[in-house]
């Protein structure tokens, strides 16, 4: 049997990835500390690790034929943490033999991001993030063409759904359900990249199964769903059969809640986003793994909001 180790398995990304890889037959060892090992998904071993202590990192990937790395720190210390975290990574994914998969953002593209972004589009470090995110995926290509130690990036746009909270889904877009708001980030014609985590998982399995196939160093964008703030709102307004009131973000607010809450800073930097039509070209992908099922939009939103709750209350009290 096949073995994943999932890093960061108690995560949004990690749950998902678990699930699908359990579903297609591998034996799946979820990384996690302390009380999130009793948080992972059905089928999945836990294994207590911690990743910014290499030694117990190496322990936890012995045997494993592919690592998911899904570690994410929260926005405010991506700077002490990232590339300490992935040094820490790639020496156990080196010492296990194995091949590293990784779930990549569209930050590195940086303001110049634009529609059907494709793997070979100029990485430019317009933030701090992006400028992580680039290094980062540095480190790895170097790791892949000194040492041969395989890295697999697949990026993605906003992921969202899946069963676990702290998606722009449920703290932003439908926090309001329950009250029949739905809340956009930015103007309500601009396409945003978004990926139903339940497919991105079938594609990390679909890349993990053709490992063999590929280089050293590999690039994938995974196209997903891509949205303009019309197309989400109606898409949800058909997942739960009514109509629902347009809200936007406060961007003025949140900037100046930054000066005293350093998470809320870290969120405006990154608005841009939500003002930059963009999208991921997933051609590739495709090319490398054939036709993946991807689930329309208004079937994923259903889904979402039946996993997180998003819409309980209201039920309950109709």
């Amino acid at each position: 049997m096949k073995t994943i180790v999932i890093l960061g398995a108690a995560g949004r990304i990690g749950d998902a990835a678990a699930r699908a890889f359990v579903e297609a037959g591998w034996r799946a060892k979820g990384v996690a500390r302390g009380a999130k090992g009793a948080q992972l998904a059905p089928g999945v071993e836990w294994v207590e690790a911690d990743a910014f202590d290499r030694a117990s990192l190496v322990a936890a990937c012995a045997g494993a034929d592919v690592v998911l790395n899904t570690l994410n720190p929260t926005y405010t210390e991506w700077e002490e943490k990232v590339l300490p975290m992935a040094e820490n990574v790639i020496a156990a994914v080196e010492s296990a033999g194995a091949t590293h998969l990784l779930p990549g953002n569209v930050y590195n593209f940086g303001h110049d991001i634009g529609m059907a972004t494709a793997e070979d589009a100029p990485q430019v470090a317009s933030t701090p993030k992006a400028r992580i995110r680039i290094a980062m995926e540095e480190l790895f290509r170097r790791r892949a063409e000194e040492k041969g130690v395989q890295t697999i990036v697949l990026r993605a746009g906003d992921f969202y759904g899946g069963h676990k909270r702290e998606s722009w889904l449920d703290i932003f877009i439908l926090a309001k359900l329950r009250k029949d708001i739905f809340t956009w980030p930015g103007p309500m014609d601009v396409p945003h990249a978004f990926a139903y985590l339940p497919d991105l998982a079938r594609a990390f399995v679909a890349l993990a199964e053709k490992r063999h196939e590929l280089g050293a160093f590999q690039r994938f964008h995974f196209a997903g769903h891509t949205l303009t703030g019309s197309q989400f709102k109606a898409a949800t307004e058909k997942a739960i059969g009514r109509g629902l009131t347009r809200r936007g973000v406060p961007w003025t607010l949140l900037r100046a809640g930054g000066l005293v809450m350093p998470i809320l800073r870290e969120v405006a930097i990154m608005s841009y986003l939500w003002r930059t039509p963009h999208s991921l070209d997933g051609t590739r992908l495709a090319a490398t793994v054939g036709g993946l099922a991807e689930t329309e939009p208004a079937d994923a939103i259903r889904q979402a909001v039946a996993d997180l709750g998003l819409d309980s209350q209201r039920r309950k009290a109709a």
